[in-house]
């Protein structure tokens, strides 16, 4: 595959209003060669791929049509094989447009609780009950937004600003998620970042940060061996993500060795040959605007085929990616039918609701929640952050009276789920709106779960349901021995406007007045606590210095048991671990970025001149004071640390990737006769459902000069010296120091720590520290654990833009193991030694 610099920053006077950055082609697209964890699955998707006709391979990547089938994004099927249609279903929260599921604990909740357990075990449960309704594909994980701007409308979905932190969450939800025998789906690819213009902006990146940044959580979902990966409706550099040569091509199937397939956001195709040729492998939903197959693939991808435009190679090599995710997780052996629909939520109806046929039962109603419950109410607790705590104002201990007061303690009254993707939430928010949203079996309020305890403890309970009564909620809180007051902020997909806001938060202020609230409450109850559920950082300076509120959590997106984890966590059973995935900041402008929100251009851009430094690197940079910084939580005990040490581990040098791949392969024969890709004689046809078969025997010829130089070449291709095996070249996850340190509690309870490890990289124009290590460790009180830290080469490199490749720079290098990342407590350099190697100049051999 063609090895090209991309995203390089062009060289422009001060000033000039050129495009500021430029994107090049990468072809051909690069085969899938199976690799470590996909041998097998590749041997049995060959073979299988190998017994299709065109058609039948065509039908494997063509999506059926918008509400063509039972599940949000449908296939076609081989059923001379055997072989029903791919269900692919929302999402990241649970089984969506559905019932008898659960409601999970949203990502940005789950990553707070800084525990790979945890997030592996709600990937394996997402799973179970995906599988258990049929699911092929979950649409989820999700690290794109990644959250370069707070008031980004779909971060909640995601996990973190910091792309180490995303990372491990989303390997972890990736296995968990597959080893329940479902195919992960890490989306969106790539720099996804706004809900505003989501359809045409054009996010402008250099090189340097797309790898450092942006590209790093793909990277640990790819090796970590995730079967799809969703491309994004924006533009990059230019170009948009479903038929980007460069990111897909090159980035992701050629430097990242991704062995899945990739498939189309909904409606994010844009062309049929191009996005074919630049890696596209499957089309959702598979309708379009072309004539006269209404779909760019189906019967027309069936048609390139047979003119030449698409060589066969290509066909052949989406269709083994997209059975070898089908193996790799066990769908052969673990698949039922599909049981549910989509779009309606009767029992009987119409299965193929589109064409208005088969009246049939839909809805089985199967109940896939298992013990869930159990799991959802503990991450939701683990994952509460507790910010400040005066004066042992928590945790509570059988108060004589407490009031509770606030909107978001309360069950909606019109139910959990009384509108569509939850676009018109009311009561307590325990996840945001849009496509990424499920619906709840139930919701546990936080008012309802209080009462409950205060009841248990002889406890005298007021509770205020509203927010803008606010002499009834100075009534009820002034005499109270404690006031809890519950608000939220909201966000979501970006396609209703919803309580002013369009996706992405206008401001970041609280909604539903939720600060006048805190400021009534406070205002005549010196113990009042704040409780916050929020898609991510809301301004908070003006309640947390005053001198009557004692106690803050940020309670995230908790899910159906939010109100019996925040009691957990209020009255100490679960004492708080959560640490805040992103910083919380004093004003809107001190994270350095601005969504774009009005454009009158139909092809607006943006260009992410911040580089790397968004959140606590942006802070750090400018030396920016937060409310809160990144990775900060506090206990209900005390933790020391102490004795670090760092030790290199004798790693062999880095061995750049070298070689060629192999010719691309094909598998069967394709008929070339026309007449082989004709329907059936006498086959109805279902009306808007996209076919694979062509109209008639006469192949129109495509334009093969407009096609991009070197995108149907099918010989062996030099590899990447960054590249090589799925995530990269393996010597870059190859552990170069040990650093252990030991953490005690000198408090009085039990409790878990998050020590976090930073690292200096030293540049002049690096970050002042990221984070590189973390892990949760359960401690009695006058207990001491030694935590190892395994930090490899990709951790201690930076991406070098004139290579391609990463390197260790010459500069000094120092691990901070501390709290947060400006709460450090232990120190120390790493012991780097200099390269006698006269090609690795100005840098380092590890």
């Amino acid at each position: 595959m063609v090895s090209l610099i991309a995203f390089l920053p062009l060289l422009q006077a001060a000033g000039a209003s050129a495009q500021r950055y430029t994107q090049e082609t990468s072809y051909p697209s690069p085969w899938g060669s199976g690799g470590p964890g996909w041998d097998e699955a590749y041997t049995k998707a060959r073979q299988f791929v190998s017994q299709l006709t065109l058609p039948e391979k065509v039908n494997l990547t063509t999506g059926t049509g918008y509400q063509s089938d039972l599940c949000v994004g449908n296939t076609g099927s081989v059923p001379r094989l055997g072989l029903r249609h791919f269900c692919l279903q929302n999402g990241p929260n649970g089984v969506g447009s559905t019932d008898g599921n659960s409601v999970f604990p949203s990502g940005v909740t789950a990553v707070a609780t800084f525990s790979r357990d945890l997030l592996r075990r709600r990937g394996y449960a997402m799973g179970e009950e995906h599988r258990g309704k049929g699911v092929d594909v979950q649409l989820g994980p999700n690290v794109g937004p990644l959250g370069r701007d707070p008031a980004g409308g779909r971060n909640w979905e995601g996990f973190s600003p910091d792309p180490y932190l995303s990372g491990v969450a989303i390997a972890e939800t990736v296995v968990g998620t597959q080893d329940a025998g479902v195919i992960a789906n890490a989306k969106h690819f790539i720099l996804n970042e706004q809900e505003h213009f989501r359809n045409h902006i054009s996010s402008n990146l250099d090189d340097k940060s797309m790898h450092e940044l942006y590209l790093w959580p793909f990277a640990d979902a790819v090796r970590a061996g995730v079967g799809s990966i969703m491309c994004s409706y924006n533009r990059i550099n230019g170009t948009y993500a479903c038929e980007n040569s460069k990111t897909l091509n090159y980035l992701l199937k050629n430097e990242l060795s991704f062995q899945g397939f990739v498939v189309s956001d909904w409606a994010a195709q844009h062309s049929g040959v191009n996005s074919a040729l630049a890696g596209l492998d499957m089309t959702m939903p598979g309708s379009g605007s072309n004539k006269p197959y209404n779909s760019y693939w189906g019967g027309a991808l069936t048609e390139a085929v047979l003119n030449g435009t698409i060589p066969q190679w290509r066909l052949d090599d989406m269709v083994v990616r997209i059975m070898a995710a089908y193996y790799k997780v066990g769908r052969d052996k673990t698949r039922i039918p599909v049981n549910f629909s989509t779009w309606l939520n009767t029992t009987t109806g119409y299965r193929h609701l589109a064409a208005g046929r088969d009246n049939t039962t839909v809805n089985h109603h199967v109940n896939v929640q298992g013990d869930h419950a159990e799991l959802i109410r503990e991450i939701a607790a683990k994952g509460t952050v507790l910010l400040k705590n005066e004066n042992g104002a928590l945790p509570l201990t059988k108060p004589l009276s407490i009031a509770v007061i606030g909107e978001d303690a309360q069950s909606d009254p019109n139910g959990p789920n009384a509108c569509l993707h939850k676009y018109c939430t009311a009561g307590t928010l325990a996840m945001g709106w849009g496509s990424g949203a499920a619906d709840f079996p139930y919701l546990i309020a936080p008012a309802d779960a209080l009462k409950k305890q205060a009841e248990a403890d002889g406890t005298a309970f007021t509770n205020v349901e509203g927010n803008w009564a606010l002499d009834a909620a100075r009534a009820a809180a002034r005499n109270a021995s404690v006031a809890v007051v519950f608000v939220n902020a909201n966000s979501g997909t970006g396609t209703v406007l919803t309580n002013g806001n369009f996706g992405d938060r206008d401001n970041l202020a609280l909604g539903n007045g939720g600060d006048n609230l805190i400021a009534a409450v406070a205002s005549v109850n010196c113990n009042t606590v704040v409780v916050i559920h929020s898609v991510g950082p809301v301004l908070m300076d003006h309640f947390k210095t005053h001198p009557n509120v004692t106690a803050i959590l940020w309670a995230g997106l908790p899910g159906q048991e939010s109100g019996n984890s925040i009691t957990d966590v209020l009255y100490g059973k679960v004492n708080p671990q959560g640490r805040t995935p992103f910083t919380w900041g004093k004003t809107q402008s001190d994270w350095g970025i601005t969504t774009l929100i009005e454009s009158d251009d139909k092809l607006p851009e943006t260009d992410f001149d911040e580089a790397v430094f968004i959140d606590y690197r942006h802070f750090d940079k400018k030396d920016i004071e937060p409310s809160w910084e990144f990775g900060f939580g506090l206990s209900y005990t005390n933790f020391t640390y102490f004795d670090l040490n760092i030790k290199a581990t004798g790693t062999p040098d880095y061995e750049p990737a070298t070689g060629e791949t192999s010719p691309a392969p094909t598998f069967g024969k394709v008929d070339k006769n026309p007449a082989s890709a004709m329907p059936p004689p006498d086959f109805e046809m279902l009306p808007k459902f996209i076919y694979s078969w062509i109209n008639d025997t006469h192949i129109p010829c495509y334009g093969r000069p407009k096609l991009p130089e070197g995108s149907r070449d099918g010989s062996a291709q030099p590899l990447l010296a960054a590249g090589g095996t799925p995530g990269g070249n393996p010597g870059l996850y190859e552990t170069v120091f040990t650093v252990t340190a030991s953490v005690e509690n000198t408090g009085s309870l039990q409790g878990t720590d998050i020590p976090q490890l930073y690292l200096s990289l030293g540049g002049p124009d690096e970050p002042k520290v990221v984070l590189r290590g973390f892990e949760d460790v359960s401690l009695e009180p006058g207990e001491a654990k030694t935590v190892t830290f395994n930090l490899t080469r990709r951790d201690i490199s930076n991406w070098d833009v004139v290579s391609q490749n990463w390197v260790v720079t010459p500069h000094k290098k120092m691990v901070h193991v501390g709290a947060s990342s400006r709460d450090f407590r232990l120190e120390g350099e790493l012991p780097l030694a200099a390269s006698s190697d006269p090609e690795v100049q100005n840098s380092y051999r590890v």
